[in-house]
């Protein structure tokens, strides 16, 4: 990060600029913003994104696909404002940036790095749990 701000103060105000672009290109607010910024990487995932209409579209197979086109035709055009607002924020430029839509969730999750590799784990909601086994496939035959 720059010696500028601090990596909680970016994300912070990072949090804030995504929020609002968001609300003033769908018309739509999400639920929470989170932003995770180090050295080398800026995530942004926010939370609740999908409109109501959405939601509904996303419930078969080819209106998620549809629902996820738009969102990424809506980062590719849309990019260049947060890439700029990042580049102000941590005096660093963008050189990649990813956009992954979550239609189940409503989850958008923004990925801007310097050519290291991101991978995003989105955890299910407190309350519901799923059960994993780490056995062997043997175990799981016999464990159901």
């Amino acid at each position: 990060m720059s010696e500028r701000m601090t990596s909680a103060a970016v994300s912070k105000e990072l949090a804030g600029i995504a929020l609002t672009m968001q609300a003033e290109r769908t018309g739509h607010t999400p639920k929470a913003v989170t932003v995770v910024a180090s050295d080398e990487t800026v995530v942004v995932t926010l939370h609740e994104a999908l409109t109501p209409a959405e939601k509904i579209l996303a419930r078969t197979e080819a209106g998620a696909s549809k629902v996820e086109d738009y969102h990424r035709a809506l980062f590719a055009v849309s990019c260049d404002e947060l890439r700029r607002e990042i580049q102000r924020l941590t005096g660093r430029k963008v050189r990649e940036a990813a956009v992954v839509v979550e239609p189940a969730s409503g989850a958008i999750v923004h990925a801007f790095t310097s050519g290291t590799m991101v991978q995003i784990f989105q955890l299910e909601p407190h309350g519901v749990s799923t059960h994993v086994s780490a056995g062997t496939s043997d175990d799981a035959a016999t464990s159901g």
